[in-house]
This record gives C-alpha cells, structure tokens and sequence, in this order.
C-alpha cells in the first residue's frame, strides 16, 4: 500500500480510494474483503448494502458548521433535539461530537469504514434512519448485526462504536477493516489534529482548541482500544 500522507489521512487526497459497485468511495484494500464478506451473508440472505463510505473533509466541515450553526438538529440520546442556545459552546461541541465528528477526524474520511445496512430486510421504499433501534431487538436489521457480531472479525472487520464508552454514541451500523484502518490511526497526534482544527473555517474552533485533550481521550481514540 502507498504511504499515508496527512491530506489523506485528513480526507482530502482520494488516490487510494476507488468505487464499489460504481458509486460508494472505499479505500482499495478494503473492497476486496468488504465483497467477501457481504458474499457470505448474502448466503445467509443478507444482503448489506453500503449507505456511506469515504467522506471528505469539506463534507464533514459542512456537517458540523450546519450542526453548530443551528442549520441542522443536534439530537440527545434520545433522539430529541438539543436547545444549542442554551449550552456553553464547550457543551455545544461535546454534544455535536456524541453524533458527528469533527473535520479532519472522522474514520470515514480514510475510505476504511463505512455505515451500512440489510437491503434485504425492507422494501425498497424504506427510509433509512440509522438509529441504534433498527439494529436490535424487533428493528429491521437486528438479524445483520447479530450476524456481523459472529462473523465480521473474521473478515478484518470491527464495529468500532458498538459500545458507549462515554464519547461517541454507539453505531451498530458502523463497521471499518482494521487492518488499513489501524495503519491511519497510528498517524493520529495532538501536533496534527491541532493543525487541521486551527482552522478559521471551523465553527466552535476556540471551544474545540481549548478542550481538544479531552475530545481526543473521549471521542477519537477510544474507538478500538
């Protein structure tokens, strides 16, 4: 594999990405696997389909400045929308990271994870909701991620939000190829995450800076430890 740099690492450098199926972004050393893996399921009539892969930095800046902003909901554990206007801004970016990551920190931005779904399990017009509820108990896709608790390691694949560690709220939809992943998430430092968040474009950026220790301890590195 090439050598990492930090606009890819960043999500600004797609040249070891390529397009699974015509459309989703994926790094190249994970299609193989992914497609291995989503063969064997279909054998057992899942049929997982990829609603989100690689991610760019400007899509992720976008995302989190509509979120700070007050442009798009910020939701609770609940699923409520949070009144941003009545936290600090340090309390604005903890909520908005339970849920979204900041620019030049998100996984998706390697092309090494990816949200997915059983398209096998609704009809075709289904809304797509992406809520912990769809995955357990009666949820449309609870038989996927009981199948991807059994077999997904074998592939390379964790879920690297399965659990509430306290930071980001868990994503039983979230899956990444370790592997790759790890090698990006080696190159992760305070030196470098400073740099890409010292940016004027980045709403919330002096509540981000000035708790950018504890962002790191709860919301970036935990995900595989």
């Amino acid at each position: 594999m090439a050598s990492i740099n930090n606009r890819m690492l960043m999500g600004c450098d797609e040249q070891l990405l390529c397009k699974l199926d015509g459309s989703v972004l994926l790094h190249g050393d994970v299609i193989k696997p992914f497609r291995a893996m989503r063969d064997a399921a279909a054998g057992e009539g899942l049929q997982i389909a990829v609603v989100s892969g690689h991610r760019s930095f400007a899509r992720q800046l976008a995302i989190w400045n509509s979120k700070a902003r007050g442009l798009r909901p910020v939701l609770d554990d609940t699923g409520s929308p949070v009144d941003l206007e009545s936290l600090s801004d340090r309390d604005k970016v903890m909520a908005i990271l339970r849920w979204s990551a900041l620019p030049g920190c998100s996984r998706h931005h390697w092309g090494t994870d990816m949200d997915i779904w059983d398209a096998a399990a609704v009809p075709g017009d289904y809304r797509l909701q992406l809520v912990p509820e769809e995955y357990a108990g009666s949820g449309p896709f609870c038989r996927l991620s009981e199948w991807l608790q059994e077999h997904a390691a074998g592939f390379g694949f964790i879920r690297p939000y399965a659990f509430d560690r306290g930071g980001v709220a868990p994503e039983p939809w979230h899956l990444s190829y370790l592997p790759v992943a790890r090698l990006y998430e080696e190159k992760l430092d305070r030196v470098f995450l400073r740099e890409i968040l010292d940016n004027d474009q980045l709403e919330l950026r002096e509540a981000v800076l000035s708790n950018l220790d504890t962002i790191m301890a709860r919301f970036i590195f935990p995900a595989t430890q």
